[in-house]
């Protein structure tokens, strides 16, 4: 096994840096992810700070965990330990002969990408709050006022999920959120086919019943444990959602510790759940987590 750090080096606005490999090198002319090899005994997160001030002259100042993903090549089976970097010192600057490009999600993309990097651009796209709904507790009309008050200030992913709305209503909120959000290219999922959504949220339960991952849209699922989450992995899910973290009736908080071993290496991004609030994202971030989901903390 090749251990390589990779850094998702990210910009206030979103851009973020692809480096191409120069020639000489395995595969030169494909643009990747900065970052390189890790030596024997080496904190994967030094590797990182060592490598993007050897490779682009940069020094790290924040960087966060992220995702691990593996990808067998022709010349070896290498694990990419990705860190997202959000703060550093210097311009980066190509220092190995190496090209390198800012790049925009959504917009054409540097090609052509090393195969094991291609997946992480649809992880990179997920925003930082998974919001969830709660129109049984506050009411359907102030659900939908808050809910676009959200859309207006960027929400970009939000769940419908009120189980305790009865069949009519449940759906008729449905339709209404998905049309709302959509106005707003805001993505929905909902917790079972709906026309219109952009994707199924799966209990825990659900998501060890599953055989195989539903063709179409995104795919998420709730987990509690290693197992669940593994589960998740193995099915190739776009996300999922761990917890509780803080607090949740009838159940044990993990912690932060509890979170973070649990999602520590996952091959798909993670989201914090259970009494955690927008000031808790750094933590979050330092605990691996790709961001937060919320229901009430997302509508105040």
């Amino acid at each position: 096994m090749i251990e390589v750090a990779a850094a998702a080096i990210q910009r206030p606005d979103g851009r973020f840096l692809l480096a191409q490999r120069p020639p000489g090198k395995v595969y030169a002319g494909y643009w990747e992810f900065p970052g390189g090899k890790i030596e024997p005994g080496e904190p994967a997160e030094r590797a990182l700070a060592r490598e993007l001030h050897e490779e682009l002259g940069i020094d790290v100042r924040a960087c966060y965990p992220w995702i691990t993903r593996e990808y067998v090549y022709p010349h070896g089976h290498v694990r990419l330990n990705f860190f997202r970097v959000l703060e550093w010192s210097g311009d980066p600057q190509p220092r190995e002969d190496q090209a390198i490009a800012w790049q925009a999600l959504g917009a054409p993309m540097a090609a052509p990408m090393l195969p094991a990097n291609a997946p992480v651009l649809a992880s990179l796209a997920l925003p930082h709050e998974y919001a969830i709904t709660d129109a049984a507790r506050v009411g359907i009309a102030a659900m939908l006022e808050a809910l676009e008050r959200r859309l207006e200030q960027g929400l970009k992913l939000v769940q419908v999920r009120e189980p305790a709305l009865d069949a009519v209503a449940r759906e008729l909120f449905t339709t209404q959120a998905i049309g709302l959000a959509h106005r707003y290219r805001c993505k929905v999922m909902v917790k079972a086919p709906h026309a219109g959504a952009d994707g199924v949220h799966y209990t825990a339960a659900e998501l060890m019943r599953l055989e195989r991952r539903p063709p179409g849209g995104l795919v998420a699922a709730s987990c509690h444990t290693r197992a669940e989450l593994e589960r998740a992995m193995a099915l190739e899910l776009d996300f999922a959602v761990l917890g509780p973290v803080l607090e949740k009736n009838g159940a044990a908080a993990l912690g932060w510790e509890g979170f973070a071993a649990i999602g520590r290496g996952s091959s798909i991004p993670v989201y914090a759940i259970g009494g955690v609030t927008p000031a808790d994202l750094q933590r979050a971030w330092r605990a691996g987590a790709h961001g937060l989901a919320m229901i009430r903390a997302s509508w105040r």
